[in-house]
């Protein structure tokens, strides 16, 4: 396995901090920050879609 590179987290109010990392392979990860073991692993263009979408507000009503 890849060995993955993790961003500095994302963080919202109180302890909500989410970290994007990718590896040589094409993938990118999504974890909690604190908990890299326990990722989400897609494509790197899966990821850009999702926060493509996001920006969109296609997941507004997730707010």
């Amino acid at each position: 396995m890849s060995e993955i590179t993790w961003d500095e987290p994302f963080c919202g109010e109180g302890n909500s901090c989410f970290r994007l990392g990718t590896d040589p392979d094409g993938n990118a990860y999504i974890a909690i920050a604190g908990a890299e073991e326990a990722y989400v692993v897609d494509s790197r263009e899966a990821l850009r879609t999702m926060i493509r979408d996001i920006k969109a507000g296609k997941a507004d009503h997730l707010l």
